[in-house]
């Protein structure tokens, strides 16, 4: 299958690259990469032939949130719009999460609101020692909604908390620390690094690692419809609020918002 906004490449060891693949953009996820990696995640969970899969960005940087275009789409238009696309974020979301393979991911540069999320579903995460990350929407006067149960998921209430709501950026060594990363390595060192990730699994039954992962999503945090659908109104309320407004209309002015 043809895809505009990633690529997949598999190995002849069943080992996929899914790659965010607008690097101009540092991969920043419009609505047709929304839909891309949602047709993605299912073609790789019905192939057979795929053991494990890496998820990366092209570029220098693995993913830095929301596109600007998608954003002032989603300024002008209607609650329900909103909702709609927030609901294609949230389940694009969820079917990397429920992935039948084990996903790994492989982090570079910038990792920004969506992009935190993106990580928050991999089964682990190798970033390069240089990587910076943000749950920058309180910035904007929104709220990191939509990726908020599998960042909790990952992260627990508490070290989330460190994190979620200031929008200021953090390093490599915080993000190990808040468990968002399992191993930060030097840029030379990211591809063997995530070699080692894979490897393992090379020997395990596909079956038995697909149950297994299974029942580690059943045994944690419930993610399930009506935990998505409340932070879809929440993030839809959030919208209509005179700072959201006030947040996002300063940022397409390039100009800091009045409550700076």
């Amino acid at each position: 299958m043809s895809y505009e906004t990633i690529s997949i490449a598999a190995d002849e060891r069943g080992v996929a690259t899914l790659t965010l693949n607008r690097p101009d953009k540092h991969n920043s996820l419009s609505a047709r990469m929304i839909d891309e990696l949602t047709e993605a995640a299912s073609q790789l969970g019905n192939d057979p032939s795929v053991r494990v899969v890496i998820l990366t960005g092209a570029g220098a940087s693995f993913c830095a949130g929301g596109d600007l275009g998608w954003m002032r789409e989603q300024f002008d238009a209607d609650r329900d719009t909103r909702m709609r696309e927030a609901r294609k974020l949230a389940h694009m979301l969820q079917a990397l999460n429920e992935l039948p393979k084990p996903l790994i991911g492989r982090v570079q540069g910038q990792a920004f609101g969506g992009g935190i999320g993106m990580m928050s579903v991999c089964d682990t995460v190798i970033a390069v020692e240089t990587a910076k990350f943000g749950l920058t929407e309180t910035r904007l006067g929104l709220i990191p909604a939509t990726i908020s149960p599998y960042v909790l998921a990952r992260m627990g209430e508490g070290k989330a908390r460190r994190v979620f709501m200031s929008a200021r950026l953090f390093g490599a060594a915080e993000a190990k620390d808040l468990d968002l990363v399992a191993k930060v390595v030097t840029e030379a060192d990211l591809d063997a690094a995530v070699e080692a990730e894979v490897k393992p699994y090379l020997s395990a039954a596909p079956a038995a690692v697909a149950a297994s992962k299974a029942l580690a999503r059943t045994l944690g945090p419930s993610i399930a419809e009506s935990v998505i659908e409340n932070t879809i109104r929440r993030l839809a309320d959030t919208w209509e609020t005179p700072e959201a407004r006030e947040g996002i209309q300063a940022f397409f002015d390039k100009r800091k918002p009045n409550w700076v």
